[in-house]
């Protein structure tokens, strides 16, 4: 090892305990500085470390702690960046952490959840032994540009990682899939079979209408969520895998708090499995689970248990005890996520308060635009189950004015955009609390419910 790489670790470590002392994260700053004194930093501590990186648009977060879960019931050696720091300098100041002062890991294994635009300059020194891409949407078109362009991020990505690896791909979403062209590595497939779930509706907004090969719009034999399902190209050819190395072959039950399902596919006997995160999102998150898991060698019986008990906070259908009736926090990014948490909305039977927190700032894209390709109107479909909605965050009055064009009485709309104010007045609210922020109001709306209702802090 380097002494530029010696340097680095140290001045890394300081940084980090001296954020930790003043009670800040210290969670990507720390690896920001040692980077600019060892540009390779990363390399170097990841040599010899077995990992699995996880990468796309929605679900990383909840992938990783569900690899994360079964990893420690397995009795596993590992670390894993948990904070959701997940460009190069979080994941670099993870393995410092992680190393001694000379740069050698002290866990066998790593589960590293990954920025999809990261990826590119991550895997090459990272060089994960498993890598799972969960699907790819539109997502901060001012950071990411159009998802073909994120795509080719991942794409890239890949290619320069300098060995074969293994990858797991979402076999129901057409952009992810076509990764596998790239005959490099070994792909192998992951998704929801037909009839595991009604089909849904073909999405008037799709993000991957047309093939990705000939530009002919795909037909589908079924849909499961935005352009995710059975699409097929009736001109090339291009489909999706007819039989998945792990599928999803029944949803047996959609409950508030989880899900029941069966998983199989060609690699696995069906099992009957409980995920402890409700909506359709999660159930892919947690056949895309099971297959790293039981890729990474950890048994049948480990995996399935840990979707049962894992706890993904952190926005992730992260609950707090505020209110009577207690408050259900779930981060929003992008419009198919928005629609899915809209969808989950659906299932709740008894009145409730919903929370909209809207911010604009570089982590979250500043454009904000998305929130009119969200579907919005589905809040009218709630037949007076819902008690008020509540707009937050630095763009409350953009919020609120979309919450009035997709029909929801004026009446029934309030603005706070104080959070210290906003979580005192629901302190004695009876009803359920259901919050959807955007990534920097949730770090200052979660920071002031941690103070009213305790918890963790976000790098725990």
């Amino acid at each position: 090892m380097s002494f530029r790489a010696f340097l680095a670790i140290c001045l890394c470590r300081f940084l980090r305990g001296f954020s930790r002392l003043v009670h800040r994260g210290g969670t990507a700053m720390p690896g920001r500085w040692a980077l600019k004194v060892c540009p390779d930093l990363l390399s170097v501590l990841a040599r010899g470390v077995k990992t699995v990186a996880i990468t796309g648009t929605n679900g990383k977060t909840t992938t990783a702690r569900m690899i994360d879960q079964g990893f420690e019931d397995a009795g596993l050696s590992f670390f894993a960046n948990r904070s959701g720091a997940n460009l190069m300098s979080g994941i670099t100041t993870e393995f410092v952490m992680n190393s001694t002062l000379f740069g050698k890991c002290k866990k066998e294994y790593a589960v590293i959840e990954c920025d999809e635009a990261a990826a590119v300059g991550v895997f090459p020194q990272l060089v994960p032994g498993l890598v799972v891409v969960t699907n790819l949407f539109r997502d901060q078109l001012d950071r990411y540009g159009e998802v073909t362009h994120t795509l080719e991020n991942i794409r890239k990505a890949l290619a320069g990682i300098p060995e074969p690896i293994e990858v797991l791909l979402n076999a129901d979403c057409s952009l992810t899939a076509s990764l596998a062209e790239d005959t490099y590595h070994s792909y192998l497939f992951f998704g929801i079979d037909k009839g595991a779930v009604p089909s849904g509706k073909k999405s008037e907004l799709s993000d991957a209408s047309h093939c990705i090969r000939c530009k002919t719009e795909y037909e589908y034999d079924y849909i499961t969520y935005g352009h995710l399902g059975g699409f097929r190209c009736p001109k090339c050819g291009y489909h999706r895998a007819d039989k998945p190395e792990y599928a999803v072959t029944d949803v047996t039950e959609q409950r508030p708090d989880g899900s029941t399902v069966v998983i199989g596919g060609v690699l696995m006997e069906p099992r009957m499995v409980d995920v402890n995160l409700p909506a359709l999102y999660n159930v892919y998150n947690a056949v895309g689970a099971i297959a790293a898991m039981r890729e990474m060698g950890i048994p049948d019986e480990t995996a399935i248990a840990a979707l049962g008990k894992f706890k993904c906070g952190f926005g992730r259908m992260e609950d707090f005890a505020l209110g009577k009736g207690g408050a259900k926090v779930m981060l929003v990014k992008n419009p198919a996520g928005c629609n899915q948490v809209l969808d989950f909305l659906q299932n709740i039977k008894d009145r409730f308060v919903l929370v909209i927190c809207l911010n604009d700032r570089a982590a979250d894209g500043t454009d904000i635009s998305w929130i009119w390709d969200a579907n919005f109107e589905r809040l009218c479909e709630l037949s007076g189950r819902l008690e008020k909605v509540i707009v937050s965050g630095d763009r409350a009055p953009d919020m609120a004015v979309r919450i009035k064009y997709a029909g929801v009485d004026a009446r029934f709309v309030e603005t706070e955009r104080d959070y210290e104010k906003l979580v005192s007045s629901l302190e004695s609210e009876e009803r359920p609390i259901y919050m959807i922020p955007t990534y920097t109001a949730l770090l200052e709306l979660r920071e002031v419910l941690v103070k009213h209702c305790g918890g963790d802090e976000f790098w725990v």
